[in-house]
């Protein structure tokens, strides 16, 4: 009867430890970062990429340093001619917005980001049709998804089985 209670419990406590789990909410004073594709063709997504990664590595890090939203901005604003030079190696047509931007409505992660108009740096490739990358520059929330693995590489557990062997072990 002992286990049964103590299962139950922590049962319990799980559930309303996993209820109150905070997500991340995207501050009302932030910078937001987008790129949009030409359309959604392989040769455009990729092309889309290159231009992120090139961005994450060389000009991101210099954005990044800013220790407020106004800092931020303006180190925006003095790599604007770094943006378009890092641009131009990939394309000539596109375009480079600072400022108020359309967002349209996002889930990412469990968390339903409102469409509007939000302050923001928007990078247009070509048509601007296709899929597109965003993330926050302010405060820097831009870090890449981890490398995709295959299946064969997660490994799958159970917490709650876990902590239940743990306990019904020390009964045993």
């Amino acid at each position: 009867m002992k286990k049964v209670i103590i299962i139950a419990l922590i049962v319990f406590i799980l559930i309303s430890v996993s209820k109150t789990e905070e997500s991340l909410v995207i501050p009302k004073e932030s910078i937001r970062f987008r790129v949009i594709a030409n359309s959604n063709s392989l040769k455009d997504q990729e092309l889309k990429m290159a231009v992120v990664r090139d961005l994450e590595q060389n000009i991101i890090p210099n954005i990044e340093t800013a220790n407020n939203i106004k800092e931020s901005k303006d180190l925006i604003n003095n790599n604007i001619p770094l943006i378009n030079n890092t641009l131009s190696k990939y394309t000539d047509n596109y375009n480079i917005s600072f400022g108020e931007n359309y967002f349209p409505v996002k889930e990412y992660n469990g968390v339903l980001y409102d469409e509007g108009e939000y302050e923001s740096l928007v990078i247009t490739l070509g048509q601007g049709s296709g899929e597109n990358f965003w993330c926050v520059l302010f405060p820097p929330l831009c870090l890449l998804e981890a490398e995709e693995s295959t299946k064969d590489e997660i490994e799958y557990k159970s917490l709650v089985k876990e902590i239940i062997d743990k306990v019904t072990d020390n009964f045993s």
